[in-house]
């Protein structure tokens, strides 16, 4: 695919425009890392059980995947200058919504409403950062990225300090807050895209794209480890005797190599190809992620989370530029929502079947089985990648 022509429009900056649109992104997915820290207190202060917890995590996860599959088009049709804001004014309000929700069904909508915002704002952002600077787009979605991570390690690093100063409230108070701040502020900025001429596309038919099929493939196997990850990593690391700050250290110090080795994910997938890196990579993760079943010592557990952190810093790039190049110029924002929106399935719906298998069977069951899917989704993806390369090949030599 020639992402160069869709560079040809007014918005375009040769300049790095993209440093604010990284500052919204950061402040918005700040809101995920900092329910992960607190889930062991909601246990503690509301009584929640371990599947309950999972409820309101796929509550989530599955607004997202809605949002994703449905708004993402849009942004292909010109409206990432409506969809960005639209999509930090309900970040906002979900978290005044945490700060109030004393019930089950309270913190489900309010996370309802968390997944309808990332699933606006983040086709919409892809979108927008391939399209403005495509020569480099591996290299840019994986800065993208490491600033989603950023995000992600200082929600729970800032949620567990403010909860040790203020309560369980203060975190939400003072992300809605932020929330709010950088609506004010966005709403200066130049957020639109050049539309695809006005055409409406449908999404669906892109799962049958052979490469396509190979990138979503590995990435629901990246996306098993955030489903357990937001579900269960607070209670396991409670239940080997972990203390809350420990917990947001924990979840912050994993992203680290992510924000770090990212770009250079981005950067190698453009120049060895999707199947070379995620080989290793979900391998890697795989081999951790039963690990943390059969461990049951603290810190040795913590250690095995920094190898996993350094494979997820290069699976997760390595899928999303897999899906832009494969992806119609005319639907990359359809192809990245596509690509978060079916991983935000399976992770909502795994989430709650990891919180009652961990419930139910305890972490080795957990584990293992997951570790097992991984690598089934992997093998998969790498038949279906290479078969593809074998067609392409075959077509270039007749």
């Amino acid at each position: 695919m020639d992402l160069r022509s869709l560079a040809a429009s007014p918005t375009s900056i040769r300049s790095d425009p993209n440093i604010p649109y990284y500052v919204v992104t950061a402040v918005l997915i700040m809101g995920y890392g900092s329910v992960l820290t607190l889930l062991a207190e909601f246990r503690s202060r509301f009584g929640f059980s371990e599947s309950e917890l999972g409820v309101i995590t796929a509550a989530g996860f599955l607004a997202g995947f809605v949002a994703q599959i449905a708004l993402a088009p849009l942004a292909d049709r010109g409206r990432t200058a409506q969809m960005i804001p639209v999509g930090v004014a309900l970040a906002a309000v979900s978290m005044f919504g945490m700060v109030w929700a004393t019930e089950l069904w309270a913190f489900v909508l309010a996370r309802v409403l968390f997944g309808f915002s990332a699933g606006a704002v983040s086709p919409a952002m892809r979108r927008l950062i391939i399209v403005r600077d495509p020569e480099q787009v591996g290299q840019n979605l994986g800065r993208l990225t490491a600033v989603e991570i950023s995000g992600f390690v200082l929600g729970p690093a800032s949620a567990a300090v403010m909860v040790e100063l203020g309560g369980l409230r203060l975190p939400f108070i003072a992300l809605g807050v932020a929330n709010a701040a950088m609506l004010v502020w966005i709403i200066r900025l130049d957020l639109r895209t050049a539309a695809n001429g006005g055409t409406k596309h449908k999404t669906w038919p892109l799962l049958k794209m052979p490469r396509i099929q190979a990138a979503l493939l590995a990435g629901v196997a990246f996306y098993l480890t955030i489903a357990y990850f937001e579900t269960t990593w607070a209670v396991l690391l409670d239940d080997l005797g972990a203390q809350t700050w420990l917990v947001g250290t924990s979840l912050s110090v994993f992203t680290l190599p992510m924000i770090v080795l990212a770009p250079t994910g981005g950067r190698l997938t453009q120049k060895l190809g999707h199947s070379a890196i995620v080989s290793k990579s979900i391998t890697a993760a795989a081999v951790c992620t039963a690990l943390y079943g059969w461990i049951d010592l603290l810190w040795p557990v913590l250690l095995i989370s920094l190898v996993h952190a350094v494979a997820d810093a290069f699976t997760l790039p390595a899928n999303q530029v897999a899906i832009a190049t494969a992806s119609p110029p005319e639907q990359l924002a359809a192809g990245q929502g596509l690509f978060s929106g079916i991983g935000t399935l399976v992770s909502g719906i795994v989430a709650y079947v990891a919180g009652v298998l961990y419930e139910n069977n305890g972490p080795k069951i957990l584990y293992t089985t997951a570790a097992a899917a991984m690598l089934v989704l992997l093998a998969v993806s790498l038949i279906l990648d290479r078969a593809e390369s074998r067609s392409r090949q075959h077509l270039l030599s007749e």
